[in-house]
């Protein structure tokens, strides 16, 4: 699927954005959280958000994705800069204009997690600071390298068969693709391509490995959901669905990346390497 950012609805957002906001400009960390009918798990996740991490300011950005119910309220009460789409897109588009509002308002590294409860924000120091001592510029949690809560048998199988069909792809070790807990430079979502309206992590994984970027894994955490139900659908159409961005992605960045010695030499990356898991 093609997309122009920014469309009408994200022009509508951003224009909210600044009738509420101003000019305010992004601490140096931005926590961002696409949220979709989240009301009653959010206000914990946003309660748990530290002001600061690694010596440098947090700030955490809510995109409230087109939500019919008290979303985008309980983000405002509990303190999150709130930018509200008026219509549902998909957490891929939700991501996509928070992305593009944190580089522009002066956000040096971004940070994804969910609205759901599923991750543990104690262990955003273990994803930070790789950035921050120039590791890496795309750093990963890895329920595989960690553990999960989660008991559905499919779902844990399925995360090992796409890891290591992203691995067979692009010859990198990978353990885990659809980790929501991500940190990364600010410059990397915004230098991919991404198309995809929902079944985004993987899109921007595949096309992050693709373009040279330095990738890292962490062990990490996966809990139970806190509240609500999953947006992804069941696991026969995840899976379906899962499967097609990570092959479709492959193709297109297969196509079109540059390689390394085809760049500027401004936007040159040393030659890429190999997702290191840690322990």
């Amino acid at each position: 699927m093609s997309t122009t950012f920014p469309d009408e609805v994200d022009r509508a957002a951003l224009d909210g954005f600044a009738e509420r906001y101003g000019d305010r400009r992004f601490a140096s960390v931005v926590v961002l959280i696409a949220a979709y009918d989240e009301q009653d798990a959010l206000g914990a996740v946003l309660d748990g958000m530290p002001a600061e991490s690694c010596g440098l300011d947090v700030d955490t950005l809510v995109v409230v994705d087109g939500a019919t119910d008290d979303t985008a309220e309980v983000a405002l009460r509990h303190g999150a800069l709130t930018c509200v789409a008026p219509r549902n897109r998909g957490q891929g588009a939700a991501l996509r204009l928070g992305y593009r509002l944190a580089a522009e308002r002066g956000a040096r590294y971004l940070v994804t997690t969910d609205a759901d409860g599923q991750y543990d924000i104690a262990e955003l120091p273990e994803l930070l600071q790789p950035l921050i001592d120039d590791e890496a510029d795309f750093v990963t949690g890895s329920r595989t390298l960690g553990r999960t809560e989660s008991t559905d048998l499919v779902r844990r199988a399925g995360t090992h068969v796409f890891a290591w069909l992203v691995s067979a792809l692009t010859r990198q070790k990978i353990t885990d693709t659809s980790f929501g807990f991500r940190a990364m430079k600010i410059e990397v979502p915004n230098s991919v391509r991404l198309e995809q309206r929902q079944y985004q992590s993987s899109e921007l994984l595949v096309g992050v490995l693709a373009r040279g970027y330095r990738v890292l894994e962490k062990p990490m955490t996966m809990l139970v959901r806190a509240a609500g139900q999953s947006k992804k659908g069941g696991n026969l159409l995840y899976g379906y669905s899962y499967a097609k961005v990570v092959l479709g992605t492959w193709l297109r960045e297969r196509r079109s990346a540059p390689q390394p010695q085809d760049r500027p030499a401004a936007e040159r990356i040393s030659e890429p390497a190999a997702a290191v898991p840690e322990r």
